[in-house]
């Protein structure tokens, strides 16, 4: 049976990530097309990398290497979980992940993040990491509040919505390991990493503040529905338009998403999850930002997925008749 490990990337006092872990494990758990394992790091203490080799050669002198090389190789898939420590990963996980190559290579992973903002800078990281170790990296994503996710920062009560996206991640993570992890990826999966990657290109020039790269994002007769008025805004110009006039206002831009969701078809997809605009304005005051909801309709042209239709909104308060503004995903 496909084996799918559970990785807790943190061993750090108090850790959250052995009740997120415990979670994952309850829904894995009861589904019958896999076995599911928590892999603990406190279990695997490696210190600071002292191999004398690359990872790469395989030739690992050791006895923690190999019995670490062992674990990660009984595996055909993992659910990597991480908080975010200072905008990154933690070094125990990276370090974990430095030790070994092959034992990685060409197996499907997916990513639990938690912190703040959901630890989504972390799982970013990750991603680009195992990409490089030419894993399978699912585009499902679970991002969870310390806000929202966690009472009074500490007990774990994950909401409801968040069981959808992990149901998602789970089914990617094993049908990608079902035969060991060699499966060539799907049409749908190709696109849907496609779409993922374009998205974070997208929030890269934002915080660039790239008119330019933001420019290479859109369809030329993109219709966007934003947050501020009028109803639409019509055509590259006008969406562009709409950035410039936000970067005016910040010193630094900082754009984050999460919890997105993709339904992909042939030539035409969507996405949709929460976004928060925040960053230094231009009087060197701090701006929060706030949660909203955001919709990208795509469409392949010319083989490239590019955005035809974006939508921002808030929650009204219908007796007040204003936008509520202070609510997190």
């Amino acid at each position: 049976m496909t084996r799918i490990g559970i990785l807790i990337g943190s061993t750090r006092p108090g850790r959250k990530g052995e009740q997120v872990a415990r979670w994952v494990h309850e829904r894995a758990a009861r589904r019958g097309d896999a076995a599911f394992e928590v892999i603990d790091l406190l279990d695997h203490p490696l210190p600071h990398l002292d191999e004398p080799l690359p990872a790469l050669t395989g030739r690992y002198e050791h006895r923690h290497t190999r019995a670490w090389a062992e674990t990660v190789t009984r595996f055909d898939g993992f659910v990597m979980i991480t908080p975010e420590y200072n905008a990154s990963i933690p070094g125990v996980l990276k370090n974990a992940i430095d030790y070994l190559y092959a034992e990685w290579t060409h197996k499907a992973v997916g990513f639990v993040s938690y912190g703040a903002g959901g630890g989504i800078r972390a799982a970013r990281q990750l991603r680009t990491l195992c990409e490089l170790l030419q894993m399978g990296v699912v585009t499902p994503q679970v991002s969870l509040s310390l806000h929202t996710d966690f009472e009074d920062l500490t007990t774990f009560k994950p909401g409801a919505p968040h069981l959808g996206v992990l149901d998602a991640l789970l089914d990617h993570v094993v049908a990608r390991s079902a035969d060991g992890g060699t499966a060539t990826p799907t049409q749908r999966e190709t696109d849907e990493a496609a779409i993922r990657h374009h998205i974070d290109g997208v929030i890269d020039a934002i915080q660039a503040k790239d008119l330019d790269a933001l420019r290479r994002s859109y369809a030329t007769d993109v219709v966007s529905f934003d947050i501020d008025p009028p109803l639409q805004h019509v055509g590259i110009d006008a969406k562009l338009k709409n950035w410039a006039n936000v970067f005016a206002f910040f010193q630094e831009v900082t754009y984050e998403v999460r919890d997105l969701m993709h339904t992909v078809g042939e030539d035409v997809a969507f996405t949709h999850g929460f976004g928060r605009l925040s960053g230094t304005l231009s009087d060197g005051t701090a701006a929060g930002g706030m949660w909203v909801r955001v919709t990208f309709g795509f469409r392949k042209i010319d083989s490239a997925w590019l955005i035809t239709h974006d939508q921002v909104s808030v929650p009204l308060d219908i007796l007040g008749g204003k936008g509520v503004v202070d609510l997190e995903p």
